[in-house]
């Protein structure tokens, strides 16, 4: 009978022992998910910091297009410079969209306080409320996540804000 008692007793630590290992086989396992997909976020976004700050050049370039003269005697001029300043625009947003950054710009649609940053409010009678009537400032997505949100201006019905 202690022959049998023993083998009980010997029989439960081995399935304590055995569920303890399948734990920690387990457990371990979780880690090392987990780790790997901390790495590869960590490497998604990376450039995530330098992308942010080039997003004031993207913004310079924009205002530089927008205040070329538009006059025809200032044309012949302008027109070689601007296009220039365009295809350096156009050559940075290209580059950057191919490491996952994306341009927020949201006019007409409707106002999203996670993608959009309401900086004024437009009493307006032929928008439906909430809908984006201005945009300030584009935003800009990094692989599906908000790097800066864009700044834009809410159709309100009534008194403006």
């Amino acid at each position: 009978m202690a022959d049998q008692g023993s083998s009980a007793v010997l029989q439960a630590e081995l399935a304590e022992t055995k569920d303890k290992l399948l734990r920690a086989l387990a457990e371990q396992q979780n880690i090392r998910q987990q780790m790997q997909r901390q790495r590869e976020e960590a490497v998604k976004f990376a450039a995530s910091q330098l992308t942010g700050d080039l997003l004031d050049t993207l913004d310079n370039l924009r205002r530089a297009i927008e205040s070329a003269p538009r006059e025809d005697s200032d044309r012949d001029a302008i027109d070689p410079v601007l296009k220039g300043v365009e295809a350096t625009e156009a050559n940075l947003l290209t580059t950057l969209s191919r490491h996952g950054l994306q341009r927020i710009d949201p006019l007409g649609s409707a106002f999203d306080p996670h993608v959009h940053h309401a900086i004024r409010q437009h009493s307006d009678t032929t928008a439906a409320e909430g809908t984006i009537v201005e945009v300030l400032q584009p935003g800009y997505m990094l692989h599906g996540r908000v790097l800066r949100p864009a700044m834009v201006g809410v159709a309100v019905n009534g008194q403006q804000r």
